[in-house]
Order: C-alpha cells, then structure tokens, then sequence
C-alpha cells in the first residue's frame, strides 16, 4: 500500500501498556475499543468510548499513529494526516 503520510517511519515495534485501556483501568471505568500507540504502545480507548484516551494520549504527546488491537482488525490512523493505513 503506498501513502503519503511521512508519520509511517515513526512506528515502532511495541508492547502493548495494557491488557485494556490503560487509562480507564485507572479509573476504574469501562471502554468500547482498544487502540495502541505504535511509537510508545500506550493502549488507550478508542473515540466511540466515552473518555476517548488513545486520543487524548495523541493530543498529550503528538505521538501520530494508532493501531486497533480488536480481534480480526489490523488498520492504523495517522491523526497528523487524518489517514487510514
């Protein structure tokens, strides 16, 4: 696949932070779809839940790519470029 997103040689081969949302797990509340970061592996839940952590973890750090970590899904967004990869 080509792209013209440039934020691609920033991934990195990570760990997952979390067996869920590292956030929420905090806090104690619930989460709708898991997202890992693919420069530091913060897993953060996806905007459809309410507390919207991978995107608030972009919005912190500028870390620019996410990856679903849901069963059968393997896309990745750049919220840079707003592009599916």
């Amino acid at each position: 696949m080509t792209t013209n997103c440039p934020h691609i040689e920033q991934i990195q081969e990570v760990i997952p932070s979390a067996n869920g949302c590292e956030d929420c797990l905090k806090i104690g509340d619930r989460w709708v779809h898991l997202r890992k970061c693919l420069t530091c592996g913060h897993v953060g839940c996806c905007d459809a839940s309410k507390n919207k952590h991978a995107t608030k973890h972009f919005q912190t750090t500028n870390h620019p790519i996410i990856q679903s970590i849901e069963p059968g899904e393997d896309w990745k967004w750049c919220y840079i470029d707003q592009i599916l990869l």
